[in-house]
């Protein structure tokens, strides 16, 4: 601001008074105040119809004149920029938006995605979250909490919560869940990291991970201290007699109802493998089941915890089945792991909002959330069927797999076209990623992952009006 502030006379406020904040620049307070007007109006700080200050009070807060302030006014509505009428007081013309700087035209390089469809895998429908039942939900759970809620609580997570998962995951999942035995984190990257810091206290040196997945959880590990080799996937999951070839491994990560991005589910000899391993060697599973809900042609394949939970770690959020804006997941712990978790956590972001745990309980308790996934099962299952009918008539050419479960599918290309595929997409405006990207091998691990080229379709995350457009942007890439 320009000038000392004083005290405005008595009146009515202005639309904006003090957070005008005009510069006056220039040789003359009028002349400096009309280029600020001008400026704020051009540049769309002061929006067409906006009330500006009465001249007093602009004058009072500025530390000019009033004649300073009406005479500025006056040209600036002569020009065009405002308009002054009897008891409207003076207001920024409709016009002026002609005066307005236009921002340079984004700029979009060929071989970038402009904005448009979007397939790529991680995420659900956004557009159908439960907005209203789990506003409903909120309010009831903000009434009845107790006033230790909003308090900083304990590491483990409100008892409410941990309560009803422990019943829905048992019913649903088949996982053994005590409530002492789950603590609730912010996702699955929360849990992990967690679980990668008590590792190293048990001077765990290594975890292995499926050879394809996300290189986040990856980095994660290897950011922690821990190497990560590879285990071979093929077409039943992970190798896991591989495990016994591994030095210095005391845990894998895993994905077996439904891997990672290539949607196999672990065979039954291989789950079994995994628990003998983790037996045997004192090792631990971590066991990602990070959409186990969406099951579509046959009954849910059961989480492997309920083998030996306490050899199993269960990982599990909301994340797919709501939202990742939630925030919010669990960890189901064998019993001798719980305090070393807890104390991890107690380093850290220790504390998820109780508010959003004591409504997930409720959503949980009342049948909202069995409702909810029954409704994104049928949903999603229906856009699988229409992928798969839309590939049989425009690219029959295109086999998919790994289309039993989950939010994502794997189409699979000729020889050396992924990249060419993926690039082309991006022309069209459809965001899609290669399978390749999920690729993860090391140079000594004594075996190599077949040439494979693919795309990772995710068909759930297109909101209803995007999907039928998304549908036929893929269609018209595929060779």
């Amino acid at each position: 601001m320009a000038g000392p502030r004083t005290n405005s006379p008595a009146g009515p406020p202005p639309a904006f008074g003090a957070d005008l904040h005009l510069e006056l620049r220039g040789p003359g307070l009028r002349a400096g105040l009309m280029d600020a007007l001008r400026e704020a109006v051009r540049t769309g700080r002061l929006p067409p119809g906006s009330r500006l200050p009465a001249s007093r009070s602009l004058a009072a807060d500025l530390g000019v004149s009033r004649n300073t302030v009406v005479e500025a006014y006056a040209e600036l509505v002569a020009e065009g920029w405002l308009t002054a009428q009897q008891g409207s007081g003076t207001r920024v013309a409709t016009r002026a938006e002609r005066h307005r700087a236009a921002p340079d035209a984004p700029r979009t390089r060929p071989d970038e995605p402009r904005p448009g469809y979007g397939l790529w895998t991680g995420a659900p429908d956004l557009a159908n979250f439960p907005r209203s039942q789990w506003l409903t939900v909120a309010r009831r759970a903000l009434t009845a909490a107790p006033h230790d809620a909003f308090g900083y609580g304990g590491a483990r997570g409100r008892m409410e919560l941990r309560t009803a998962l422990a019943d829905y995951l048992a019913r649903a999942r088949g996982v053994y869940a005590e409530p002492e035995r789950i603590v609730i984190c912010s996702g699955f990257h929360h849990g992990l990291a967690l679980m990668a810091q008590a590792l190293r206290v048990r001077r765990v040196r290594g975890v292995a991970v499926e050879a394809y997945g996300l290189d986040l959880f990856r980095d994660l590990l290897a950011n922690a201290g821990l190497h990560t080799p590879p285990l071979y996937v093929d077409d039943h999951g992970a190798r896991i007699d591989d495990l016994a070839g591994l030095r210095e491994v005391g845990a894998v990560l895993m994905t077996p109802a439904h891997q990672y991005p290539t949607g196999v589910a672990l065979r039954p000899d291989r789950r079994t493998a995994a628990v003998e391993w983790a037996r045997a060697t004192g090792g631990l599973i971590l066991e990602d089941d990070y959409d186990g809900e969406f099951r579509y042609d046959r009954q849910p394949v059961g989480a492997l915890q309920g083998l030996d939970p306490e050899r199993v770690v269960y990982f599990g959020s909301v994340s797919k089945s709501l939202a990742p804006g939630v925030r919010l997941g669990w960890m189901v712990l064998p019993e001798e792991l719980v305090p070393e978790i807890v104390a991890a956590k107690g380093y850290g972001d220790y504390m998820t909002s109780a508010l959003e745990q004591l409504t997930l309980a409720e959503f949980i308790a009342s049948g909202a959330y069995d409702r909810h996934v029954r409704s994104m099962r049928l949903r999603y299952r229906r856009r699988r069927d229409q992928l798969v009918e839309a590939l049989r008539q425009r690219a029959p050419g295109i086999r998919v797999t790994g289309m039993a479960a989950g939010l994502q599918t794997v189409l699979e290309l000729p020889r050396g076209t992924e990249s060419s595929v993926v690039q082309a997409a991006a022309r069209q405006g459809l965001v899609i990623r290669g399978l390749t990207q999920f690729r993860y091998e090391v140079a000594d691990c004594g075996w190599q992952l077949p040439e494979r080229d693919a795309l990772v379709v995710n068909y759930a995350a297109p909101s209803d009006s995007a999907w039928a457009g998304s549908l036929d942007a893929l269609c018209r890439v595929l060779p």
